[in-house]
């Protein structure tokens, strides 16, 4: 053994070991845990009652201590005050611990309230011993008991109410009422009611048991819903006609006691056990049953030890999988699933007989008292060995629910299911019991391989994988392996047996479905070579091409297709999943047989697909093709054209050649379409020219010559088509007014020479008025007469004379002009303006005769330097450039006249003139500087003029200074 498996052997037996200490140290834990109250009570203890945390005792002949189990430390002790011989017969308190009833032996009774001290007298009781009472749960209030039952040692059933109230000034007693409902008997003679509950079930169902010492009774009835207030009378009388259902047993010990466990508080019992001379009635309470609720019913009898002489049973407890029973100096716990009596307590004889077992269903403690001691029982985890007996008892799901929080046992329980159901043939049952134990896993598959179910192999393997973790990949790899094969096996058996195809398509689904799973589908990608090799040995090529699919192996899937002839079938998983390159590449082969469906896929998938990519399929079988597939390339080349807008040069040149070679009439309007401007032609001009030359399309070559601007070779051409076709080239070039008449001229001469039609070449003169008869005499030959340009020579002459006049208007005109500009400027000189000395500057609103400053005709007035800041953002770049320069000139005029201001001595002496000259020179530099600033910056008033009427759509911060001026307005 090597050492690696000897250590997981180790650690094997480490963990099994650790949950075997686990297991062992919760069942040390007792199920029974019994705790004496420190508790010493200052009498005899005589009677106990505890409900709902409220604890009530009766201690010797007339104290009655009540104690808030949630305040143990503040007990309450109540006089009853009896003068005469009377003592405590029994006590009966409220499923809310607020309603005391306490029966004497005087056939007396008397009624305390939780919250009060006062003992108040049941008047309408007395004369009647009480034995039991059946409280109202779904009525009773702390203040109301509303509705109850109470039982008589008469065998007499009252129904009765009790109210905390004090009542009106007439009625001051707390029982509202006390009436006979029913009486029960036994041989023929009044039996006393030992005891007797009050349970409602579904759909107003109300059921009441009653026990004598020796028969059961039930009373099963309904009450309208909302009339539950008006009492039980209804229940019986429903019962009046036929005899009550009862079951009675021989032997009478002279008393009997009935309990029931409920899982909740206030909902139904659901079983019961009734101690009586015979042993222990026990059994579940189903409340759909007409007749009887009682079923499932079973008698314990009691053990040997037993005796009625000197230890007969004195009280009776029912938990879930338990009754307690009490004798007079043990207790005793019997299982009900099994009758066998699993704990077992015996009390010492110092704390005396034991009186009486109470369970509170409140809190679920079970309370034992003598006259000396009380006693508490916790009962905990009791259901945790109930796994065993159900599994014993082969109750298997009841096992597995009782033992779900415990793997070990879970484990155990589901090991033995599998080898319960394997021994009975229920295979299939049993792989699925297996696949959830720890058992050794080759151990079971050989098991089932050896019995030769490989269905149930199946479902084992299924089980096991689901329930695999998705780390433990090699284990995932090994058995969908495993399962595939088993899978294709089973199928290719159902696939040759007769009538079996409809297993056989069941089988197929299931089978399809295991190969889609997404839990496992990185195993079945990471293994899908494997997966079809296995596919391909069995010759399963429908579920290969499923499988396939669901890998999203697209291409195999299409291959397939394609071998098969099935071309439909390709093109449709094409454009199930869209698959760009896939279309690149099966497109030739589609096209070739289903152009008109591949077109429309094309179309389909739109601007997914590049056109440029699809041409090698488009350009094979438009040229070997037939009609069919050159009209879908056709179709396919204009949707890419005039629906996506592709611009691409190749696409265009293609769709071209197509027209010039299938289809000429759309040629030239697609040309025409594409129009003239150079952004919108996006085919080659040299190529669509040559191409429409080859095939001598010459009105599409003038067309391609005027959008080259090729204006000549574009009239000589279209000459040779028609005459106004080299007319509408001929007024193409607009800005070239010579081009145009010598185009005009060559449409002119054809005219003569050519076509010798002097009457169309005097529509050439109309049509250009460029040309004039003279420009075209020359071509015309000698013998012709002046007839035929007599009219056109008058129509030149007139011409003449009109420009002549025209222009003598125009002299006139600009003559007149000149004068009125002369006397305006004669006037402007002595147009002047007053400023008084309060003026400011219309931009920085200072004093305006401080500083050199300007006055506009308006009456705006800014300072030099004001309006020189005002008006520069808004000046074009070149007069910027132009303004700066003019200032660093006038800088140094102004700088070169300054040193001449100080000139040396014996220049002033010697150069004389030479200084005059320079001065004079230098001030008329300045001035024209100066007149030339004055231009740019004071050609208008920058409120009044163009800037500011141009400068409306600019924003007034600069965006680029936006963030600055936002930072310092914060």
């Amino acid at each position: 053994m090597t050492l690696r498996s000897i250590t997981l052997h180790i650690r094997c037996a480490s963990s099994v070991l650790g949950r075997f200490v686990n297991v062992r140290l919760e069942e040390e834990k007792p199920i029974f845990n019994k705790q004496r109250i420190d508790f010493s009570p200052p009498e005899k203890i005589n009677h106990f009652a505890v409900c709902n945390n409220q604890l009530c005792m009766s201690l010797g002949k007339d104290t009655l201590l009540r104690i808030d189990l949630a305040k143990p430390d503040q007990p309450n002790q109540i006089e009853l005050g009896r003068k005469d011989d009377s003592r405590v017969h029994k006590l009966f308190l409220d499923p809310t611990g607020s309603h005391l009833v306490i029966s004497l032996s005087t056939s007396e009774c008397l009624y305390l309230n939780r919250n009060t001290q006062k003992v108040r007298s049941l008047s309408r009781w007395r004369g009647h011993l009480i034995e039991s009472v059946g409280w109202n749960k779904l009525l009773g209030t702390e203040t109301n008991t509303g509705p109850i039952l109470v039982g008589t040692s008469q065998g007499i059933i009252f129904e009765a109410e009790i109210s905390a109230s004090e009542g009106s000034l007439f009625n001051t007693n707390p029982d509202q009422y006390f009436k006979q409902v029913h009486s029960l008997e036994e041989d023929g003679r009044p039996a006393p009611v030992c005891c007797i509950e009050v349970e409602r079930g579904p759909e107003s169902k109300v059921v009441i048991i009653a026990t004598t010492r020796k028969r059961l009774f039930q009373f099963v009835g309904r009450v309208a819903e909302g009339s539950e207030q008006q009492g039980f009378s209804s229940v019986f009388s429903q019962n009046q006609e036929l005899l009550p259902s009862f079951q009675e047993f021989p032997f009478n010990m002279g008393y009997s006691e009935i309990t029931f466990y409920t899982s909740k508080l206030r909902s139904c019992p659901k079983a019961f056990a009734w101690m009586m001379g015979n042993g222990v009635l026990y059994g579940q309470l189903d409340y759909i049953r007409p007749d009887s609720v009682l079923s499932d019913v079973q008698v314990w009898d009691y053990t040997p030890d037993i005796d009625f002489s000197f230890n007969k049973p004195i009280s009776i407890v029912l938990t879930q999988f338990h009754f307690l029973l009490l004798l007079p100096d043990r207790v005793k716990a019997i299982c009900t699933l099994n009758g066998q009596v699993v704990y077992e307590d015996v009390f010492p004889d110092k704390f005396g007989t034991l009186k009486k077992m109470i369970k509170d269903p409140a809190g679920g403690l079970v309370w034992i008292y003598t006259e000396k001691a009380v006693f508490r029982y916790h009962i905990q985890r009791e259901a945790r060995d109930v796994w065993q007996m159900y599994m014993s008892m082969n109750k298997f799901d009841l096992a597995k629910e009782y033992c779900r929080d415990r793997p070990e046992c879970m484990d155990m329980v589901l090991a033995k299911e599998a080898e319960h159901c394997f021994q009975n043939k229920r295979y299939l049952e049993s792989a699925k019991c297996y696949a959830l134990t720890q058992n050794y896993f080759e151990e079971i598959a050989l098991k089932f391989i050896e019995a030769k179910q490989d269905e149930a192999l199946k479902e084992f393997l299924l089980k096991k994988l689901n329930h695999l973790k998705q780390s433990e990949k090699t284990q995932i790899t090994l058995l969908v392996t495993w399962l595939t094969e088993l899978y294709l096996n089973h199928l290719g058996l159902l696939e040759s047996a007769e009538g079996k195809h409809g297993v056989f398509q069941e089988t197929r689904d299931e089978f399809r479905k295991f190969l889609s799973s997404s839990k496992h589908k990185e195993c079945l990608y990471n293994n899908r070579t494997t997966i079809y090799d296995l596919l391909a040995s069995h010759g399963n090529v429908d579920d290969m091409v499923y499988f396939s699919v669901i890998m999203q192996d697209y291409e195999r899937v299409i291959s397939h297709h394609c071998q098969h002839d099935d071309y439909s079938a390709a093109l449709e998983v094409l454009s199930k999943h869209c698959d760009e390159k896939l279309f690149y590449k099966f497109s030739p082969i589609l096209m070739q047989h289903i152009p008109k469906k591949v077109v429309d896929a094309w179309i389909q998938m739109g601007s997914r697909l590049e056109p440029k990519k699809l041409i090698p399929a488009l350009v094979n079988y438009s040229q070997m093709g037939s009609t069919q597939q050159v009209n879908e390339t056709i179709r396919y080349m204009e949707f890419c054209v005039y629906q996506l807008t592709v611009t691409e040069e190749a696409i265009h040149n293609y769709l071209l050649s197509l027209y010039a070679k299938y289809k000429p009439d759309s040629l030239l309007l697609y040309l025409e379409q594409a129009g003239t401007h150079a952004s919108y032609i996006h085919y080659d001009l040299k190529y669509t020219l040559r191409l429409c030359a080859e095939h001598g399309y010459l009105q599409a070559c003038v067309l391609v010559y005027k959008i080259m601007e090729l204006y000549e070779e574009a009239v000589d051409l279209a000459l040779q088509v028609d005459v106004d076709l080299a007319k509408s080239c001929a007024d193409l070039p607009e800005d070239d007014e010579e081009l145009r008449k010598k185009l005009w001229l060559k449409i002119a001469r054809h005219v003569v020479q050519e076509e010798k039609d002097v009457k169309k070449a005097m529509n050439c003169l109309s049509s250009c008025n460029l040309l004039k008869i003279e420009d075209i005499l020359p071509f015309f030959p000698d013998f012709v007469t002046i007839d035929h340009f007599k009219e056109a020579i008058c129509s030149s002459l007139e011409e003449y004379n009109q420009h002549i006049d025209e222009l003598k208007q125009e002299m006139e005109e600009a003559t007149e002009s000149a004068k009125r500009i002369r006397e305006d400027i004669q006037e402007m000189r002595n147009k002047y303006g007053v400023v008084e000395n309060q003026e400011k500057c219309a931009a920085c609103d200072f004093p305006l005769l401080n500083r050199p400053f300007y006055l506009f005709l308006c009456g705006h007035m800014f300072h030099y330097d004001c309006l020189f800041l005002e008006v520069t953002p808004h000046l074009s770049t070149y007069k910027q450039t132009k303004l700066g320069e003019l200032q660093k000139k006038l800088a140094a005029a102004t700088q070169t006249s300054k040193s001449r201001h100080c000139p040396a001595p014996k220049e002033k002496e010697e150069g004389g003139d030479t200084a005059s000259l320079g001065k004079e020179s230098a001030g008329v530099s300045r001035e024209q500087i100066k007149s030339d600033i004055d231009d740019i910056i004071a050609f208008e008033c920058v409120y009044c003029g163009e800037l500011m009427i141009k400068s409306i759509d600019k924003p007034f911060i600069d965006p680029q200074k936006l963030e600055e001026e936002k930072s310092s307005w914060l």
